[in-house]
């Protein structure tokens, strides 16, 4: 996918989340985050928004902790609103060439804050329309099967990911709707980070296939693995959901 892209998905998914937060109203519970309610929902991702927006827009090439101040509740969804923007236009006026921190193996540090932001927001879009109680606004496929690839081939195959197995397993995951060659990924088990191959040939211990949009929620902990096809050793699939929720 291209940077722009990202960014218009970033544009309009931090749009929905503010307006379904300020729907479900900010103490309603969001049942896909146990722990929290929509003010907190809220507070996180609008915090998150200004921790990245100071990468790009400064320049920092070090990192740096989340946090900072958050308003009470009468001023927080405007808040939330301005960050968001602020996030956006600093994606789009950054130079192509800006150096800054990132964490994550990306073609250049914006491509990497583009991306990021843009699933960042999807996934906690997803989180305001559950606690409204509607279903989540469909994502592209190209989208979904990058968030897909970002989970799996990024996130987990750092040290820090919690998937280990005692004994070398294989989980495949399939997108069935992506472009013949795509959508394929062969994750390693053992007692180290995963490791991923992408359209990696062979048999696999456990297989999980659908459409990439229900692969990503699924994935992300946001929705259910009742609708996909599984296959194999489905204790792989277990140990995944228990132990891949990224904090």
């Amino acid at each position: 996918m291209k940077m722009a892209e990202f960014i218009e998905i970033l544009r309009h998914d931090g749009t929905r989340l503010a307006d379904a937060a300020g729907q479900a109203g900010l103490d309603a519970p969001v049942p896909t985050c146990p722990d929290w309610r929509v003010r907190d929902l809220v507070q996180h991702t609008g915090t998150v928004h200004r921790w990245a927006t100071g990468f790009v827009v400064e320049g920092r090439e070090q990192p740096a902790p989340i946090g900072g101040k958050v308003p009470d509740d009468s001023a927080l969804l405007d808040w939330y609103r301005e960050a968001h923007a602020d996030l956006v236009a600093a994606l789009t006026a950054a130079p192509v060439d800006l150096r800054c921190w990132h964490f994550l193996a990306a073609p250049s540090p914006l491509e990497f804050w583009a991306r990021r932001q843009a699933h960042e927001t999807a996934v906690h879009r997803v989180d305001a329309e559950a606690a409204l109680g509607t279903d989540p606004s469909p994502a592209t496929t190209d989208f979904a099967a990058d968030g897909v690839d970002e989970l799996l081939a990024g996130f987990h195959t750092r040290p820090r990911s919690k998937v280990r197995s005692e004994l070398p397993r294989t989980l495949r995951v399939q997108a069935v709707d992506t472009p013949a060659g795509t959508g394929d990924w062969l994750v390693h088990l053992s007692q180290k980070a995963p490791r991923v191959e992408r359209g990696a040939p062979g048999a696999a211990d456990c297989t999980v296939s659908g459409p990439a949009a229900d692969l990503y929620l699924a994935l992300w902990n946001r929705g259910p693995y009742d609708g996909l096809d599984v296959s194999g050793d489905t204790k792989l699939l277990e140990l995944w959901r228990r132990a891949s929720p990224i904090g």
